[in-house]
């Protein structure tokens, strides 16, 4: 018999009854997950015994019922991450009431997402199984964070919401999320940060890249132009374009003048692009606005081009009948819409090249970068290019033999209450049956009530596959609905008396989230919300990848000029930094 062997199966168990005693001290308590760690370093030891005396046969048949006695371990100890849920307290009862490692694996793992395989992706039901197991998980569905010792997943038709407070994650995560796409991304941020996390992975097998910036974040040049004008010759489209420039609001006065503004807009969308010179701008339609009566005639004189004339002229002579009061209210509620027009660099963005090809951007698989300031004065016009691409890809999606786009297209819109306020109560009901995936980033739950009230922000929450929440979150009304949503587990309370015996025994209702350990995540923490109980885990930041490259823009001569060459260890942009100095950012 090897007396090292012997020596290395003694110190393998003298570690384990260590470490035990270490575990025991920090969490001040004792159960069972001390007498089954302490049981597994035994096992060690047994093991290697077994080899040296009874050869190789034995000793595979008591590696196999070891393995299964540590499967079971590990599934035990880590299913849905409960240490996280509370720090004390029997194991039994902090692990009730979150997502169990089955329950994982049932409901968002790579074997939950390639079951439904053939549905989500219409071109695997003409291979064999063989060939649809194989494919790569990121084609199915979306990596939402590590749970219960596996990646939780959420399904490619799913919307799914990333809510949580600044530097909590959520950027790192998206930016994972837009990387793996299998099909076409339009997302949108206000800051650059997105694109150089993610453009070197979506520029891969020379997919084409389009910036819109007409805000002119970061100084960079868009790459893209888009007129608000484009398509408004159909009545349809032109209504919907004024539906995605003046958002829905919650309120009976404010949605009653909302929906006379958005009546009247479209009117004067569907005018200007009927114009057969194409000389017609939004500079023009914010003249009619700010004047309807002098240019009644005018109006009037395109709108019978239209295909539907009878209901628009009604629409503009109505307008320019009402009163002073009733016509300045409409005009107040269509102005922000037109707040862009003040901005050259966004009047810019606007005028010039083609219209933007949609059916490129889904066959080339190409990406579209949409950036705005917090200021907002362009969000309506953000909001309407993607209003344009999201309808566009509808129209396309109808025309497919399985009525849905395959690859699917991805809208990741961070900060979308901000930034791109399209009617995501709509959109989230259905989008996902044409292939549109939404992923939506927002600070609070609150960004969601304040830009389309409480009843719309219950649609979106409640047509939401998945829900990731972050931490950070301090007002008490989210942090109690978020709890409340996790709902309550049964808790043994043992009465002792004086002598430490255990008098009687009773159960009461506990949160299984409360708000304060709701409020405390720490970055990259998360609570997933979906089909099953919530799960907690932790998200794996983009820059931690292997093989990942940041993208950093050539400096331009002004560049060079405004600021001194940078010396080695600098980042070479102002805005793009260096990996590292990502990491510290961490949101």
């Amino acid at each position: 018999m090897n007396p090292t062997l012997l020596l290395l199966a003694a110190g393998g168990v003298v570690a384990t009854v260590a470490v035990t005693a270490v575990v025991r001290s920090l969490s001040r308590q004792v159960d069972r997950r001390l007498i089954v760690t302490a049981l597994a370093g035994l096992g060690m030891g047994l093991a290697v015994w077994v080899y040296l005396a009874h050869g190789t046969t034995a000793f595979l048949a008591a590696l196999l019922v070891g393995g299964g006695v540590v499967t079971g371990w590990v599934a035990w100890l880590r299913s849905g991450n409960a240490r996280t849920v509370t720090r004390a307290g029997e194991r039994a009862r902090r692990r009730s009431g979150v997502a169990t490692l089955w329950q994982v694996a049932w409901h968002g793992s790579w074997w939950a997402m390639h079951r439904k395989a053939a549905a989500v992706r219409p071109h695997l039901r003409d291979v064999g199984w063989w060939a649809r197991w194989r494919t790569p998980t990121t084609e199915l569905g979306v990596k939402l964070c590590r749970s219960g010792g596996m990646w939780l997943w959420a399904s490619c038709e799913d919307v799914v919401l990333a809510i949580g407070g600044p530097r909590k994650g959520k950027t790192a995560w998206l930016a994972g999320a837009i990387s793996d796409a299998p099909g076409a991304v339009l997302t949108t941020s206000t800051r650059t940060e997105i694109i150089g996390l993610t453009r070197t992975a979506r520029e891969t097998g020379g997919r084409e890249v389009w910036v819109f910036n007409p805000g002119g974040l970061g100084e960079l040049e868009s790459t893209v132009t888009f007129n608000p004008l484009t398509g408004c010759q159909d009545p349809t489209t032109a209504t919907a374009r004024a539906a995605d420039m003046i958002p829905e609001a919650e309120g009976d006065e404010r949605e009653f003048w909302d929906g006379q503004a958005r009546r009247h807009f479209a009117s004067f969308l569907h005018a200007a692009a009927l114009d057969p010179s194409g000389r017609r701008s939004m500079r023009d339609v914010q003249r009619w606005v700010a004047n309807p009566a002098a240019a009644s005639a005018e109006l009037n004189a395109l709108l019978k081009r239209s295909p539907d004339p009878t209901a628009f002229l009604e629409d503009v002579n109505q307008f320019v009948a009402l009163t002073d009061k009733t016509q300045s209210s409409i005009t107040n509620a269509i102005t922000p819409a037109l707040g862009w027009l003040t901005s050259p660099d966004a009047v810019a963005a606007t005028e010039g090249g083609a219209p933007f090809d949609v059916a490129t951007l889904l066959r080339d698989r190409g990406t579209v970068y949409l950036l705005g300031r917090h200021e907002a004065h362009t969000a309506p016009l953000l909001a309407a290019f993607t209003g344009y691409v999201a309808r566009e890809a509808r129209r396309l999606a109808a025309l497919q033999p399985a009525g849905r786009l395959d690859p699917p297209l991805m809208l990741a819109l961070d900060e979308a209450a901000r930034v791109s306020p399209v009617p995501l109560p709509d959109w989230s009901g259905d989008s996902g049956g044409s292939g549109i995936q939404l992923i939506c980033a927002f600070q609070s739950r609150a960004d969601l009530v304040d830009r389309w009230g409480r009843t719309g922000a219950s649609k979106i929450l409640n047509n939401a596959g998945s829900v990731m929440l972050y931490g950070g979150t301090k007002d008490p009304d989210d942090l109690n609905a978020w709890a409340s949503l996790a709902g309550d587990r049964d808790e043994v309370v043992k009465t002792r008396g004086g002598d430490g015996k255990v008098t009687s025994t009773s159960v009461r209702k506990t949160p299984v989230l409360a708000p304060a350990q709701i409020a405390s995540l720490p970055p990259f923490r998360v609570v997933v919300f979906s089909d099953m109980p919530p799960a907690v885990g932790w998200v794996h930041p983009v820059w931690k990848r292997r093989g990942f490259t940041p993208w950093a823009p050539a400096l331009s001569p002004t560049h060079v000029v405004a600021h001194p060459a940078p010396t080695p260890t600098a980042p070479t942009h102002p805005v793009l930094a260096h990996p590292r100095e990502l990491t510290d950012v961490a949101h």
